[in-house]
């Protein structure tokens, strides 16, 4: 399979994952109110949606990858 088909397999659904964990992570918490390690957080709210929905698309992205490796894995043993 082509490069850019397996990359489309594995970053739109993480892409839609993404924007999920997003919209409901920011429903329950306002990034003025983020305080991680015991400080506030010191970028602006779009900043802070920004790097959020990209640190949510990075996992996403890491467990779709991780998926399609061991889906690829398992189908060749089985054939």
């Amino acid at each position: 399979m082509e490069q850019s088909r397996k990359m489309i397999y594995i970053l739109w659904p993480s892409f839609i994952a993404a924007c999920a964990a997003e919209a409901v992570f920011f429903t329950v918490f306002d990034p003025a109110d983020l305080h991680p390690f015991g400080d506030p957080v010191a970028v602006g709210a779009l900043s802070a949606y920004t790097i959020g929905f990209f640190m949510f698309w990075l996992f996403a992205s890491a467990a779709s990858a991780l998926t399609w490796f061991l889906q690829g894995g398992a189908a060749g043993k089985c054939r």
